[in-house]
């Protein structure tokens, strides 16, 4: 009979290369920025691949959690504002881009951060979009679109393709799906991009260029539901079909945004970007005639 080894209480030992990306990652602030309540989507939810981006684009901009408010609504995004270090408000169904948009008028200082589904977006908080568009709120607004009701068990969403099998359309969706992006430029949003969960090194540029622009900024990010959604966006899928805006792309030029966003090709990238004035200098404005 072989002898064995009596219990230890000590840790047991990591691999050099986990241990060293372990302290990469302490080293790096992104800890500074995840709350000690962890994520409970799904395993493989493309929603872990937008929050690392997202972390990453907020700890290179260096915006101090105490600046930082993230605001959701209602669906599989709805609690992110609990795994976050910074301050949250968790809206009801449809009211998180009004609600953000109260949050940056009452305190001009803060970078309110915005985050939903396609149905909570574009479902009933559909009407919403526009006007905070229009009026060229300071906020950013990360629409995760996976193209399906992911919360409420895989229902057909304002994005899901036509002929999909869903649990409302079990012969499938006879619906046309909007699409967020041609919607945004439509809009005239100061600032409209896209990208995909799978892609991060790809994702957290435009993050950051989204938080650093002075207006609405609106950002699709294609997302996969690997529990409900087995045909539209999947891993299998989006390999290898998305493709970055050409170099000479001219992200000024509204009817170029438009024809690119209508194509059949997944690009990703920044669409479209105008420099123009925000709600909040139109408010500076007024409150500086009325004094004088």
């Amino acid at each position: 009979m072989s002898e064995t080894s009596s219990p230890t209480n000590e840790a047991p030992l990591l691999d050099t290369g986990v241990e060293r990306d372990l302290q990469n990652v302490q080293e790096s602030g992104l800890l500074d920025y995840r709350s000690e309540s962890l994520p409970t989507w799904c395993p493989g939810c493309g929603y872990y691949g937008i929050t690392h981006a997202m972390t990453e684009a907020i700890n290179e901009l260096d915006i101090e959690p105490h600046n930082l408010v993230f605001v959701s609504g209602i669906g599989c995004a709805g609690r992110y504002p609990f795994f976050m270090n910074a301050y949250g408000l968790h809206a009801i169904h449809g009211r998180a881009v009004p609600m953000g948009a109260g949050v940056k008028i009452a305190n001009p200082d803060l970078s309110v951060i915005v985050v939903g589904g396609d149905g909570d977006g574009l479902g009933i908080g559909g009407g919403h979009l526009s006007h905070a568009i229009r009026r060229n709120v300071d906020i950013t607004y990360i629409l995760f679109d996976n193209g399906i009701y992911g919360l409420t068990k895989g229902q057909t969403s304002p994005t899901t393709p036509q002929e999909q099998i869903t649990g409302t359309h079990p012969y499938g969706n006879p619906d046309m799906p909007l699409d967020a992006v041609t919607l945004g430029i439509s809009y005239r949003a100061s600032f409209v991009a896209r990208g995909y969960a799978g892609q991060q090194h790809d994702l957290t540029p435009i993050m950051r260029r989204a938080f650093a622009h002075k207006g609405f900024s609106f950002v699709v990010v294609y997302t996969p539901c690997v529990t409900f959604d087995k045909v539209n966006i999947t891993y299998e899928n989006m390999r290898g079909n998305w493709k970055p805006l050409p170099d000479d792309y001219d992200d000024g030029n509204i009817l170029e945004a438009m024809k690119y966003a209508m194509d059949d090709t997944l690009w990703h990238g920044v669409f479209y970007e105008e420099q123009r004035p925000t709600f909040h200098d139109h408010e500076r404005e007024t409150a500086e005639k009325a004094r004088s």
